[in-house]
């Protein structure tokens, strides 16, 4: 059940993605697309959006495990804050459940707001705590859950993923010219950066059973790229 409803969700975000915006081939990301580990990263673009990736790994047959990571930037001519789900999921439950709409440098925005106002109904079963490189760049509504077993609180999150993506992507062109490209670049650089200090993403990746020099370029280039 849980993996159907995620791999359902995937599927949805996919869609939403495909009516908003235009999917591309980013340079050196086929290396990543790899049948045999159940490795999938797809990028999508538009007018607002410079960068949506989600990527997947499907390793159900031989680790009992499911990810998703989903990250979108804006252009650098629009200060909007940066779209993040992500999901790690056993056979069982999923370990791992985060979502925010997070502004650049935690300034206030009114689509973080948003975000945390139509989010707050959601209480996890059991919350995650942050470290503190969550804490330099997420929002104060930043979801971050654990042990989900319930299909209900699972119909809760994956439905809010793609309720908040598809407001996200309708009022993201909003604030297109709203801000200064240098201080974008830098809010998003700050993101990326404090991104990478985060030590389970490395050892999941090898514990999955992807190749080591291909983690090592795809954390330091493609995960989470700098400007």
């Amino acid at each position: 059940m849980i993996w159907e409803k995620l791999i359902q969700c995937k599927d949805n975000i996919v869609d939403i993605l495909n009516q908003h915006c235009e999917e591309y081939h980013e340079p050196g990301m086929e290396r990543f697309n790899n049948s045999k580990y159940g490795w999938t990263n797809r990028t999508w673009r538009n007018n607002s959006l410079r960068r949506a990736h989600v990527e997947v790994v499907d390793a159900r047959e031989s680790k009992k495990l499911w990810i998703i990571h989903v990250c979108m930037f804006p252009v650098l001519n629009n200060g909007g804050p940066i779209y993040g789900f992500d999901i790690v999921s056993g056979q069982n439950k999923v370990t791992g459940a985060f979502h925010d709409i997070s502004s650049l440098k935690r300034k206030d925005h009114p689509l973080t707001q948003w975000f945390i106002d139509n989010t707050k109904s959601y209480k996890p079963n059991k919350e995650r705590e942050l470290p503190q490189w969550a804490k330099n760049i997420f929002s104060d509504g930043m979801i971050a859950a654990g042990n989900i077993q319930e299909e209900k609180e699972l119909d809760q999150i994956c439905g809010m993923s793609e309720y908040t993506l598809k407001h996200y992507l309708k009022q993201l062109p909003n604030y297109n010219g709203d801000d200064q490209s240098e201080e974008i670049k830098q809010g998003q650089n700050y993101y990326c950066e404090q991104q990478q200090q985060n030590p389970h993403v490395p050892r999941a990746m090898l514990s999955l059973g992807l190749p080591e020099d291909d983690v090592k370029v795809f954390l330091a280039d493609n995960l989470f790229p700098k400007v």
